[in-house]
């Protein structure tokens, strides 16, 4: 599927234009957005991480620094507060512990080691992990969320039960091992689950619609 593949690309770069995804001002915002990030809304994150600039705690020492039940007030916009203060926290651990607070040293280990310590964290599975590694380490590794899962396969370029690394696997076995490619790539795709590959799809205007087989989405039980 390398020529769909590519195909997609082109398409939805062309109907939504580039999109500056990740909207952090460092690697550090970027690391600490894709924690609060899980199970809600971006513009929620961009309030709980407006509050830890106002209180000037946008650094490892200091975030780590921090009495858990302050930590869990000061994301409270993000949802799930108390348990996205431990997750954060046993980021943080993994970054002050292990690489003194540096994300260049943490970044200068290579893909497969570090994102096994990252998924060795309780709290930061997969999406997580590609998404810290990806948009603020910059390494060439696929984020798969539902909008990736649902697109293909609602196209049937993918089995509806396909797991996250076989769909991870779609994508960098069909692509140039890039990272801005990536990056780029997955934003659009998200920019399209939003759009119109919702739960209840809206195809009226789709870029991708007139890929669809039979010219409608496929089912889970087809």
């Amino acid at each position: 599927m390398t020529s769909t593949l590519q195909e997609v690309y082109q398409r939805l770069l062309a109907a939504f234009g580039r999109q500056h995804w990740w909207p952090g001002e460092t690697p550090f915002e970027v690391l600490v957005g894709a924690v609060l990030v899980q199970n809600t809304a971006w513009q929620n994150v961009a309030k709980a991480i407006e509050r830890l600039k106002d209180a000037d705690l946008l650094d490892p020492h200091a975030l780590y620094a921090v009495p858990t039940e302050e930590l869990e007030e000061l994301i409270r916009p993000a949802g799930y507060f108390r348990v996205k203060a431990g997750r954060l926290r046993n980021l943080l651990r993994l970054l002050v512990e292990r690489y003194d607070g540096s994300l260049d040293a943490m970044f200068a280990t290579d893909l497969d080691t570090l994102r096994a310590e990252l998924l060795e964290i309780r709290g930061v599975g997969p999406e997580t992990a590609d998404s810290i590694l990806l948009y603020a380490g910059g390494f060439a590794t696929f984020v798969v969320d539902t909008y990736t899962h649902r697109v293909l396969a609602r196209h049937g370029w993918i089995d509806f039960d396909a797991d996250y690394y076989a769909i991870k696997d779609h994508f960098e076995s069909g692509l140039e091992r890039d990272a801005a490619l990536y990056n780029e790539y997955h934003a659009l795709l998200v920019r399209l689950g939003k759009l119109h590959c919702r739960k209840k799809p809206k195809c009226d205007g789709c870029p991708l619609a007139d890929l669809l087989p039979d010219g409608t989405p496929r089912q889970p039980d087809e």
